[in-house]
Formats: structure tokens, C-alpha cells, sequence
């Protein structure tokens, strides 16, 4: 179970790596090859958002159907377990928005970066004429 947990940390990192390097002021020359090379990356990593989207669901289903300690039969020792689920839960349901806010800024971005290109290019045309 930890494993995917693991594999989308890391494709958080990634993504918010990307989305610095993005934003980062570069040469114009450099930007854009960057922000070619991102966006073909982008449609094969779509796959970020319905696998984040699965595993909020799947917490949602854990926190609705989960074993609550509240009385006072409850030990020390099984309300520190309790909490510390909580508090994994928690850090989870974080993890998967920020994957798809970061795939969302990062394509958003490369958008914007080929927009402003294409900008410039009829801009040079006009000059030119």
C-alpha cells in the first residue's frame, strides 16, 4: 500500500520541479524548447489525475467506513493508531490535490508559453511587412 503513496510523492516532487523550471526567467530560445519538450510529456502523463482522483476516493471510503475510538474503552495505545491514521489520511488527501493542481499549473503554463509564441511570430510578420 505505501508503494503508491511513494510513487506519487515522487511525481509531486517532479511536478513541482518542472513547474519551477517553467517559471524560472531563461533565454526565450531556451523557454520554449523546454516548454515544447513539457507539453509532449504532458498528454502521456494524464495518467497523474485519475490515478490521484482513485485514490481520493479510496481515502474517502477509508474515512467513512473506519473504526472510530471514541469512548473509553479505547486504549492509549489504539487512539495513538487512530490519530496517526487520521493524520496519514490527511497528509494523502494533500498529496493527490497538489498532483492535480501541479499537472493543471504545469499544462496551463505550457499553454501560456505557446500562446505568447505564436504572439511573437505574428508580431515579427507584421513588422516585417
Amino acid at each position: 500500500m505505501g508503494l503508491q503513496w511513494l510513487i506519487l510523492t515522487y511525481v509531486v516532487a517532479t511536478e513541482a520541479a518542472v513547474a519551477i523550471l517553467l517559471t524560472l526567467p531563461t533565454p526565450k530560445l531556451l523557454r520554449n524548447r523546454f516548454a515544447s519538450l513539457v507539453s509532449l510529456i504532458l498528454q502521456p502523463a494524464l495518467f497523474i489525475v485519475p490515478f490521484a482522483g482513485f485514490h481520493l476516493l479510496d481515502l474517502y471510503w477509508k474515512n467513512e467506513h473506519r473504526l472510530m475510538c471514541t469512548s473509553e474503552v479505547c486504549t492509549a495505545a489504539e487512539r495513538d493508531r487512530y490519530e496517526k491514521s487520521i493524520y496519514k489520511a490527511q497528509r494523502n488527501v494533500i498529496l493527490c490535490v497538489t498532483a492535480c493542481l501541479l499537472y493543471w499549473s504545469i499544462s496551463r503554463i505550457c499553454k501560456y508559453q505557446k500562446e505568447i509564441q505564436s504572439l511573437e511570430e505574428v508580431e515579427k510578420r507584421i513588422k516585417a511587412q
